[in-house]
């Protein structure tokens, strides 16, 4: 019987026609490079475990057993990654034996890490205090600053036990929380853990960490600071009032105490970190009013900070309304804070002034220049204008309000309606006068006035005001003069009335009584110099100390000369000439400083430093062109430009450029237009003449423009010696442009060769080009050629396939003939088989019947002869039967 071969196997399972399919369409598909694995991104000796491949579920398992644990995602090819991974390896040296230091690759697309998480940037820092968290560090990745912020988290409570350590920790700059526990009941008292994770709440919800929190357990320390019951929460301030936690209001849960200290903590001074991205973060808190940038190196786990301390106590100063002991490192502030305002020795008059003005030492004031009195005057009537609150005959004390802008616009109002009665033509006194409001008979407004010569203002220092003058005299619109009635002027008010000066620096307060107020910002010159830099500050000094005052809506800033040394007076010095009505400081204009001077030069280079000199005390005539390195125009200028300072003679004029993006330029010389180009004429600098904007810029136009504005005739007539000097002139000028012409001759000879030379290369370069064109037109006939090839290829191709096909199935059909045709060669070997098997039974019969026949032949002879008849019959049926059979089988 044959075998079933592999190859009718295959046609049998019908997979030849798929097997070819299959193989034409993997050579047709592009082959993909797998990623490759990761590899470790810390070292093996690191103490941060590297969990390279993104297993985060072996993370949290990890957390479990750890108190504090540090998760640091990264992605290997992240540059800011790889700069902080030194930085936490040096953090987790310092820490790793109390804090666990987990590193994630969070890139790998196989890691549960990436399909996790969906970070928006690398590195990601998350912190764990046991089950609370994630509190996401999104300070500076510096070892210091992370290191800190993780301190911050192992302790965020700081616990108060003696009354020094309760002046330390409200001495700070920094708004403080306090609560009072006692621990004596219990392990942990009620409320004691809802505080610890408040603590937690405001680290994850102000990274930065302006808010302490700290825990007193002594009753006697508490009570320093009005706590006596167990669980009082209690925010310090140093300027405005302290509070304790509403707990009659707001239910006692970490989330309410925490944002109510972040609503209302008082923030004197701020720290500006910029991520160094995009950021608002700048231009948000310049659009809130003039800032002072402090820059001072600084670093997080130093223990004391002395110059912090003292540009504290300069914030705390300048904010002090209320002229407070606040500032002051005593624990004074923690008594009574209502304490009379005046102390007893004080005399009878001033005594009665206190009386009757009952916030007379809180006013509210605002400070109004008003018009000149006559066009050709140069003097100033300048006015304090102050809100006043009286409860009755003798008014009692009320609580301070803060200045309420609508009772300022207000006052304002009363005040322009009656401003002619404030108008002095000269006078060396000052006048104050009070008026009623319109809106209550409880409060009156005070206006302090006195004349100001406006060329004496320009005179005055920082020490000295306009208001410093013994002499006052009283007037009032409605009521009878009084001096007891009058407020001195916002910027020397305690001139008048002696006792009520407090102790302290001459700016103690200044912020409410200026309409210059300044925001007070910090940042560390370690990391953010770039920006100090960028306001001015030296880039060779090794002492990186700096400040500036930066005014964005009057767009100008004022830098602290770096000659002096960043202490509390010079800054100080700093805010009051800042603030001061007619300020004394001198605005600082950026300068370029990449800008390098070359003798030989054809352009001259303006910077801020150079633009006086240059422009104003040179002796000749000066083109100057402002561009900006973004405008496109203005760099098609250049070559105009430079034919321009070779025509004109070097000793009488110079040509000039200032990029306006990298210069800061005096009020009357800017411009909002690029590129704008003036002349300043010699002798007559003032008079600066600017090219016409509806003329086209180019080399003619610009020597008729120069030529016409520099031969303006004087009024005063032309002697001898200027006819002779005119002559000289001409000649000079003649001379200068026979030179440019025989420069330019021989230029054009040059172009001349150049012209022919070029022609010989487009001459070549045609020809190449015509034996281009044949090499594509034979070219695109081959791809003709190739491409009916292609086609012819393809059909054969099919045809081929479909006649396989077609010999498939005939194969198939062959194959079940095959099956059936020994299906029958089997069925025909039984039959023939039987068929032999009765045959020689057969045989065996008639041998029988003969030796029978031989033995009963004289008796049976008769019988034996039937019975014979009747077995061949018998037989003969039986083959009959079966022949009939087996052809019916092979009809079938």
């Amino acid at each position: 019987m044959p075998s079933c071969g592999l190859f009718h196997c295959w046609f049998d399972r019908k997979w030849f026609p798929e097997y070819l399919v299959y193989v034409l369409g993997t050579i047709a598909k592009d082959v993909t490079m797998p990623a490759k694995l990761p590899v470790n991104f810390f070292s093996t000796r690191s103490p941060v475990i590297d969990l390279f491949r993104g297993q985060l579920d072996y993370a949290d398992h990890l957390r479990q057993d750890s108190e504090i644990v540090l998760y640091f995602f990264y992605a290997p090819w992240c540059g800011q990654s790889i700069a902080a991974r030194e930085e936490i390896e040096r953090v987790a040296s310092r820490l790793s034996d109390q804090v666990l230091f987990v590193a994630v690759n969070c890139w790998w697309n196989q890691g549960k890490c990436r399909k996790q998480k969906h970070f928006f940037y690398f590195p990601v820092i998350h912190l764990y205090h046991r089950s609370f968290g994630p509190i996401e560090y999104k300070g500076p990745m510096s070892a210091v600053y992370i290191e800190k912020f993780v301190r911050r988290v192992m302790t965020p409570l700081l616990y108060i036990s003696s009354r020094s350590k309760l002046l330390d920790f409200l001495s700070n700059y920094e708004p403080g929380v306090l609560g009072y526990f006692e621990f004596n009941a219990s392990p942990q008292p009620p409320g004691y853990l809802t505080f610890f994770t408040s603590a937690l709440h405001s680290l994850k919800k102000d990274y930065l960490g302006t808010i302490r929190f700290g825990v007193i357990t002594d009753k006697h320390v508490a009570e320093e600071i009005s706590l006596v019951r167990s669980g009082s929460v209690y925010l310090h301030r140093h300027v405005n009032t302290s509070l304790i936690y509403p707990n009659d209001i707001m239910n006692y849960t970490a989330e309410n105490i925490c944002k109510w200290a972040l609503e209302n903590r008082e923030m004197l001074i701020r720290w500006l970190r910029p991520h160094g991205g995009k950021s608002l973060l700048l231009n948000n808190e310049l659009k809130k009013g003039p800032a002072l940038l402090i820059f001072i190196p600084y670093n997080p786990l130093a223990e004391i900070h002395p110059l912090l301390d003292e540009i504290t106590k300069v914030a705390l100063e300048y904010h002090n309304c209320n002229k407070s002991q606040a500032a002051e490192p005593d624990l004074q502030h923690l008594g009574d804070t209502d304490s009379p305002a005046f102390d007893s020795s004080v005399p009878d008059a001033h005594m009665k002034l206190s009386e009757t003005f009952s916030i007379t030492k809180y006013p509210c004031c605002n400070t109004v220049v008003l018009p000149q009195w006559h066009s050709i005057s140069r003097t100033h009537n300048v006015c304090e204008l102050c809100i006043n609150q009286t409860l009755g005959v003798k008014p009692n004390k009320v609580h301070v309000p803060h200045c309420n802008f609508l009772e300022i616009e207000a006052a304002l109002d009363s005040f322009y309606l009656q401003e002619h009665t404030f108008f002095q033509v000269i006078s060396n006194t000052i006048e104050c006068s009070n008026f009623l409001s319109f809106y209550s008979p409880f409060s009156y407004y005070t206006a302090c006035c006195r004349t100001v010569n406006r060329h004496f203002l320009s005179f005055i220092s920082s020490e000295k005001t306009i208001f410093q003058t013994p002499k006052v005299a009283f007037s009032s619109h409605g009521k009878k003069g009084n001096t007891q009635h009058s407020i001195p002027h916002i910027e020397d008010r305690n001139c008048f009335i002696p006792d009520l000066h407090i102790t302290g620096t001459n700016i103690t307060g200044l912020s409410c009584r200026t309409n210059k107020t300044l925001n007070l910002y910090l940042l560390d010159s370690n990391l953010f110099w770039i920006y100090a830099e960028r306001l001015g500050a030296s880039r060779s000094t090794h002492l990186k100390e700096f400040a500036a005052i930066v005014d964005l809506k009057e767009e100008v800033h004022y830098v602290l000369d770096q000659n002096r040394s960043l202490v509390g007076s010079t800054l100080e010095n700093f805010i009051k000439n800042f603030s001061i009505l007619y300020s004394p400081l001198k605005r600082h204009l950026v300068d370029d400083p990449s800008v390098h001077f070359h003798e030989q030069r054809v352009i001259t280079e303006v910077t801020t430093n150079t633009f006086h000199d240059t422009v104003f005390l040179s002796e000749k005539n000066v083109l100057l062109l402002y561009y900006a390195q973004w405008c496109g125009f203005c760099a098609s200028l250049n070559h105009i430009f430079i034919q321009l300072a070779r025509l004109l003679p070097p000793d009488n004029f110079t040509v000039a450029r200032i990029d306006t993006t990298r210069n800061d330029l005096p009020w009357e010389f800017m411009t909002d237009r690029l590129p704008t180009i003036l002349f300043f004429p010699h002798q007559r600098k003032e008079q600066s003449v600017k090219f016409p904007e509806d003329f086209s810029v180019n080399l003619p136009n610009l020597l008729k423009f120069i030529l016409h504005h520099s031969s303006l005739s004087s009024s005063e007539p032309c002697t001898k010696e200027c006819l002779h000097k005119e002559t000289v002139l001409q000649q000079g000028h003649i001379s200068h442009l026979e030179r440019e012409i025989q420069k330019l001759r021989s230029e054009i000879s040059a172009l001349h060769q150049a012209h022919d030379q070029l022609e010989a290369q487009l001459s070549e370069a045609r020809r190449e080009e015509h034996r281009l064109q044949q090499q594509k037109h034979a070219l695109e006939k081959q791809h003709k050629t190739l491409q009916l090839h292609s086609e012819q290829l393809q059909a054969t191709y099919d045809q081929k396939n479909q006649e396989l096909l077609e010999m498939a199935e005939k194969l198939q059909e062959l194959a079940d003939a095959s099956e059936n045709l020994l299906k029958e060669n089997t069925l025909l070997r039984i039959l023939v088989a039987s068929r032999e098997g009765r045959l020689q039974s057969k045989d065996e019969i008639k041998e029988s019947l003969q030796s029978e026949q031989t033995l009963s032949e004289d008796n049976d002879v008769s019988v034996s002869t039937a019975t014979a008849t009747l077995e061949v019959k018998r037989i003969d049926n039986i083959d009959t039967i079966e022949t009939e059979h087996s052809s019916g089988n092979r009809t079938e």
